[in-house]
């Protein structure tokens, strides 16, 4: 719903509740306003509620079959039948601990079986430990990764998506002249970056110094909104940097420790996923742990500075 449609449901919104108050009397007046303010916050609250364009959830490091990635999986799944999603971002260590196809059931379709079944589908990229079997092909060509090469993009409403291969062995040179290219033609309102590697992480490997030479001026110059990452097993969230925020979500199975850096809005060692609530105008982000609950909220913003 554009602008300034979303004002005309509202002004008339707000001209029906004044209308239906004309005829009451002073003495009742301060109580009625009292009213209009509730029924205005909740005509407000609807028709922003109205305007979600895409709920979809990211994770990472997750192919161990063990009871850690049972535990997130059965947690995207509670949180499925409260608020159904139809997409799921993979960053990648699809399989452990060296990429092996034949896992693919263990550590993959059994955990995700009821996601899979209502028709949710995942965007894998690849992982290290991934490319550790034939350089991760077989993962690129496994339909239910639906990877359409080592590095590609979709979109999903005004989202576009791009999957990179951040692996040490990738073609980084024509990868690079194909991601700006993609940037550059892309009309879409809300671009997101996914890969295995961290550009910004305050855990066990921290930030990638040449990543954030190579990677932070194109996301500046395309409006990048969002990179999502694993390879660090936990949560961080970071503030915008430069106009992106980065997010780690790679406590798909296990955790370890994490610090916090000058740029961290929130980080956690905790078994977890995030999910991503994208409206024309932000996208609300939420981490959830395996007991359900929420541990961090934010909002990136379509243009920050």
């Amino acid at each position: 719903m554009n602008l300034k449609r979303r004002q005309f449901l509202f002004l008339s919104s707000l001209s029906a509740i004044g209308t239906g108050f004309l005829g009451c009397t002073l003495a009742r007046q301060n109580h009625q306003s009292a009213d209009i303010n509730d029924l205005t916050t909740a005509i407000a609250s609807n028709l922003a509620k109205e305007e979600l364009l895409l709920r979809f959830v990211s994770v990472a490091d997750t192919g161990t079959g063990d009871k850690g990635q049972y535990a997130v999986a059965e947690a995207m799944t509670a949180y499925h039948k409260q608020k159904p999603y139809d997409l799921v971002v993979l960053a990648g260590d699809n399989i452990y601990n060296n990429g092996e196809i034949e896992k693919i059931s263990a550590v993959f379709e059994r955990p995700y079986k009821t996601l899979l079944k209502q028709g949710v589908k995942f965007q894998a990229c690849l992982g290290n430990h991934d490319i550790r079997t034939a350089n991760g092909d077989p993962q690129v060509k496994y339909a239910g990764f639906n990877m359409k090469g080592r590095y590609y993009t979709f979109k999903r409403n005004q989202v576009q998506f791009f999957a990179l291969d951040t692996n040490s062995n990738a073609n980084w040179k024509k990868q690079l002249l194909w991601l700006e290219k993609e940037l550059s033609l892309s009309n879409a309102p809300w671009k997101v970056v996914f890969g295995h590697h961290p550009i910004y992480a305050s855990g066990h490997y921290g930030s990638n110094p040449e990543f954030i030479k190579i990677f932070t001026p194109l996301f500046q110059k395309y409006g990048v909104q969002v990179y999502i990452n694993g390879h660090e097993h936990h949560y961080e969230r970071t503030r915008a940097i430069n106009g992106t925020t980065y997010l780690i979500t790679g406590a798909g199975a296990g955790s370890r420790p994490v610090g916090r850096s000058e740029w961290t809005e929130y980080s956690a060692q905790k078994l977890s996923f995030a999910v991503y609530e994208v409206y024309s105008d932000r996208i609300e982000v939420s981490a959830i742990a395996t007991d359900n609950s929420v541990f961090d909220q934010g909002i990136i913003q379509l243009k920050s500075a």
